[in-house]
């Protein structure tokens, strides 16, 4: 112990240090200058204790030597300054597992829970379907777009069966809906139009420019196929294919003063896919023009 604490000693008179123990000067010097530093503090020590204490000083037998960098060493201050980054750690867990949580209720959950209940959805459409429609081709396509979807599902082709139920809405709105056709007038628009078919260059296809107008007298968009193109588009307006006796009559009728007297050419009923139409038509459509 007093070894120690004659090290300690020294190490606390830099200077003497220094001086005595880099120079050349006898070691019995050192020894003298420990033993007044100790008799200033009433402690007595022999000479054997200051010997060994100087002894130790020299082979820095007490000096403190930091660990080499390694592994052992990054764990240990990583465990010492736990306190600065264990909160924020803390944090950053509790803010992931929130945001973890509200994805799955947010987004995961209610696709988990819509697929789950898209059997009894696709029943309910087919049912409303059937009890609405009086059109064959409607309950027609109800009938596969149903078995598509059962088989999707089954399959586990989520996706698939999705779009199937989609149809199926679509099927089901356009059953519901009911409008009168009318052909267009108005300022700067066009009642009717002709076209010069494909496959027939000498001939001409024409065509009535007719909007759909629901039961409050607003012009509402519809599902038309365009059979220019093949594909369903829902619009406002749209072109309708009429004999040329009917496409002339309109014509002269608008242009004797500027007004259509009768504009009103079919109907579409609840319940049916298409309007029924009061003009010679084969109820084929266009979009553009």
């Amino acid at each position: 112990m007093v070894a120690m604490d004659a090290v300690d000693a020294l190490r606390h008179q830099e200077h003497v240090v220094q001086k005595e123990l880099s120079g050349e000067q006898r070691r019995a010097k050192v020894i003298e200058k420990l033993r007044e530093i100790y008799a200033k503090q009433g402690i007595e020590v022999t000479d054997e204790m200051l010997e060994a204490g100087v002894k130790a000083l020299e082979e820095e037998r007490f000096k403190y030597h930091p660990p080499k960098a390694g592994f052992g060493t990054s764990l240990a201050k990583i465990y010492v300054n736990r306190a600065k980054w264990l909160k924020p750690l803390f944090i950053s867990m509790g803010l992931l597992t929130a945001g973890a949580a509200g994805y799955y209720a947010l987004a995961v959950y209610p696709r988990h829970a819509a697929v789950a209940q898209m059997p009894k959805t696709l029943h309910q459409l087919y049912t409303q379907i059937t009890t609405i429609s009086r059109d064959e081709h409607a309950q027609k396509e109800a009938n596969l777009l149903i078995l598509e979807a059962k088989e999707a599902l089954q399959e586990g082709k989520i996706e698939t069966a999705k779009s199937k139920h989609k149809a199926l809405q679509n099927l089901l709105e356009r059953l519901k809906s009911h409008y009168t056709v009318r052909v267009v007038q108005g300022a700067g628009k066009r009642s009717g139009i002709w076209r010069i078919p494909p496959h027939n260059p000498v001939g001409r296809n024409y065509y009535l420019i007719v909007e759909a107008i629901d039961s409050n007298g607003k012009k509402i968009k519809v599902p038309i196929h365009n059979e220019e193109n093949d594909a369903m588009e829902n619009v406002s307006e749209w072109g309708l294919r009429v004999d040329k006796e009917t496409y002339e009559r309109i014509k002269q009728d608008k242009l004797d003063d500027g007004i259509i007297q009768n504009r009103s050419v079919g109907k579409k009923e609840r319940g049916k896919l298409a309007p029924q139409y009061s003009v010679p038509s084969n109820g084929s459509t266009i979009s553009k023009w």
